[in-house]
Parts: structure tokens; C-alpha cells; sequence
């Protein structure tokens, strides 16, 4: 297997070089992200250890081991940063201005530098400072409220709302903004993505029908919560589960003709007075077949009814297996690169590099010699 760092990489970002510092959750997707497209993204790691096939999330990078708090681990740092053409980091803020790793420590060595943080709370406010994840996130804009059944307490969605939707993808979004204005300016910018910044940013449409008066706060008495009995799930005979979900009338009509459903529902298809009851009468109606009967039956139409499968089943459902979904690496399944170029396709992730692996490597091509690098692996430097 080809060295992540050393291999030729294609996809729309080859040639772009990405700094990462070690964190968690949202700011490790990015560089993989990243890392999928094509760019050359180097991790720096507190301490070199072994590989790990199951790292998803560092696939295609390369890795490099420093103690940042040795002048001369800070120097190689600085040194990496200033050849490259973004920064990301994930620490609370103020953490890298004590390292000395800041967006002035940066930009006075680099001004062109896209120097993206990415944070729960924001740079700055009250809570700033504060400790959170994405319950926490998701707590503070509303949303959280909105999700869950009528007479529980609110469920979390895994940590896909506020770490992966509302950061990860605001962060490269605004990455590559600044990326594309330093085209015409020629100067790098800090990147302020904050979850509780991007989530409330993905509510457009809520916040739209709340103004409209059509959405309340109750959860699941609204379109998209689950109130509605053509939007949510339905347990099957076979104790499986099928997700049924046509909103628009045509889409409906194929709902009450393939499950034999009252055609008299077409007419109040969304009048919310009528839902409590056709949940209960839909739920009954879906116990009657196994998932795989509803999916035959629906197969092929646009009646929105499809198989709610196990993470295992999904690489092998026939469209996930056709489009090449999923892929694996190193002997672990995992997604493919995403989304797709005609031109400029993203190769087969390389698989994640052992923390420290091309710490020498790519002290190298900073210009340290041997001799150089014996002496900072003597002082403790190299990790």
C-alpha cells in the first residue's frame, strides 16, 4: 500500500495543503473530507503509536508527531504551517494562542493562510468557554426540542445535527469561501464555524413555516417530526421497519393505492386533526407484511416507501452495492468518498497512517537533514 503522504492523490483538491491538529468529531471529518478530494492533509499528533485500520476519520493523511511544547517542535510546526494553504483546529478558544499557534502567529508567517476553527460555542459569548457536544448544540437552538416522540423526553440523533452537519460542513464551507476570495485578495482569513452558528443555518425551511404559522412547537404533531402518519416509520411483521415518507399528493396516492389504505385519506391527506388516528390505523396496516414484502410491494414506484436497514445490511443493499456506496479499506467498511467529479474523480481512500508514521518525511521536505532530525529525536522534539 501506497504512503498516504508520499502517494499521488487525485480529486478537485490535489495540490492543496491542509494542516490538522489532533482533536475530536467534527474538525477530524473535515480533514478527511478534505483528504477524500485530493489535498494533502498532515496531522499533527501529540505522539506517534500504531496503525489503526479502524481510524476512519484520518484516512489519507499523513502524520506527524511533535511536542509543541519544545521551542523546536513549535519551529517545525510553524514551519509546516507556513508552506501550506489552510489550517484547521478544533480546540477551545485560545488554545492555540498559547501554543503559539494562533491566527496572528500564523498569518505574520504565512499571510495567506485559511485558518479554520472549529468550535461548539462560537470564538467568543458567554458560554464560549464552556464544555458541550452536539445534545448541548442542538439543546441551545431549538431543534433538539423538535425531535422525538410526543410523551418522552427529546432523542438525540446521534451526533450528526450539530457535530457533523452544523460543524464539519460549515467549516469546510467556509474554508473554501475564504479559499476562493484569497483568489482575488491574495490574503488568508479566520474561519469562525461554530455548531450553534451552523445548525440554526440549516433550520431555513422551520424557521420558514414557523413564521407561516405551520409548524408548532409540540414535537411530533407537525410534517416532518413523525406527526404526520405518511412521515415516520413503521414496524413491520417481522419486527424490521419500513420508512414511509410521500408528502406530495401524487406520491401519496401511490401510499393508499399499494397499501391498501382508504381512498377517502387523499382528500385530508394533511389535516392534522386526522393524524393521531391514522398513525394507529397505518401501524396496523404494516404489521400485516415482513419489510421485504413492503419493499417488493413498493419497489420500482414513487409511493416514498423503502427498508429502514442495520448498518450491516446497508453496504449490501443493491443500489448502495451499484452506486459503490461503500468501500473497503484496509479490510474495514466505510463510505466512499463524497460527492462525486466527472472529471477529477476522488481515489479509493488511502487507509489511516500510524500517528507519527511520516513525521520524518515531512521534516524533510521542510529541509531537515539527518543530523537535524537525530538531534531532535535526542531532545524529545520528535514524538
Amino acid at each position: 500500500m501506497s504512503d498516504p503522504k508520499t502517494a499521488k492523490r487525485g480529486g478537485p483538491l490535489a495540490g492543496l495543503r491542509v494542516v490538522e491538529m489532533q482533536g475530536l468529531g467534527p474538525c477530524p471529518l473535515a480533514g478527511q473530507f478534505l483528504a477524500d478530494m485530493g489535498a494533502e492533509v498532515t496531522l499533527i499528533t501529540r505522539a506517534s503509536g500504531p496503525a489503526d485500520a479502524t481510524d476512519i476519520n484520518n484516512r489519507g493523511k499523513a502524520s506527524i508527531a511533535l511536542n509543541l511544547k519544545h521551542p523546536e517542535g513549535l519551529k517545525a510546526a510553524k514551519a509546516l504551517i507556513a508552506r501550506s494553504d489552510v489550517l484547521i483546529e478544533g480546540f477551545r478558544p485560545g488554545v492555540m494562542e498559547r501554543m503559539g499557534l494562533g491566527p496572528a502567529d500564523c498569518h505574520a508567517e504565512n499571510p495567506g493562510l485559511v485558518y479554520g476553527r472549529m468550535t461548539g460555542w462560537g470564538q467568543d459569548g458567554p458560554m464560549s468557554q464552556m464544555a458541550g457536544h452536539d445534545i448541548n448544540y442542538l439543546g441551545l437552538t431549538g431543534v433538539l426540542n423538535a425531535i422525538g416522540t410526543a410523551d418522552q423526553p427529546p432523542i438525540p440523533p446521534l451526533n450528526i445535527a450539530a457535530d457533523y452537519g452544523g460543524g464539519t460542513m460549515f467549516l469546510l464551507f467556509g474554508v473554501l469561501s475564504a479559499l476562493f476570495e484569497r483568489q482575488t485578495s491574495g490574503k488568508g482569513q479566520v474561519v469562525d464555524a461554530a455548531m450553534v452558528d451552523g445548525v440554526p443555518a440549516m433550520m431555513a425551511l422551520m424557521h420558514s413555516m414557523i413564521a407561516r404559522g405551520r409548524w408548532g412547537e409540540d414535537r411530533q404533531s407537525n410534517w416532518l417530526d413523525g406527526g404526520a402518519p405518511f412521515y415516520r416509520s413503521y414496524e413491520c411483521a417481522d419486527g424490521n421497519h419500513i420508512a414511509v415518507g410521500p408528502l406530495e399528493p401524487q406520491f401519496f396516492a401511490l401510499l393508499v393505492e399499494k397499501a391498501g389504505l382508504p381512498e377517502a385519506h387523499r382528500s385530508d391527506q394533511n389535516d392534522p386533526t386526522t393524524w393521531a388516528e391514522r398513525r394507529a390505523d397505518y401501524a396496523e396496516v404494516f404489521r400485516q407484511k415482513t419489510r421485504a414484502e413492503w419493499e417488493a410491494i413498493f419497489d420500482g414506484t414513487d409511493g416514498c416507501v423503502t427498508p429502514v436497514l442495520r448498518w450491516s445490511e446497508a453496504p449490501e443493499h443493491p443500489h448502495m452495492k451499484a452506486r459503490g456506496t461503500y468501500v473497503e479499506v484496509a479490510g474495514v467498511s466505510q463510505a466512499s468518498p463524497a460527492p462525486r467529479f466527472d472529471r477529477t474523480p476522488a481515489d479509493v481512500p488511502a487507509p489511516p497512517p500510524a500517528p507519527g508514521a511520516q513525521t520524518e518525511d515531512v521534516l524533510r521536505d521542510l529541509g531537515y537533514d539527518d543530523t537535524q532530525l537525530a538531534a531532535l529525536r535526542a531532545d524529545g522534539v520528535l514524538t
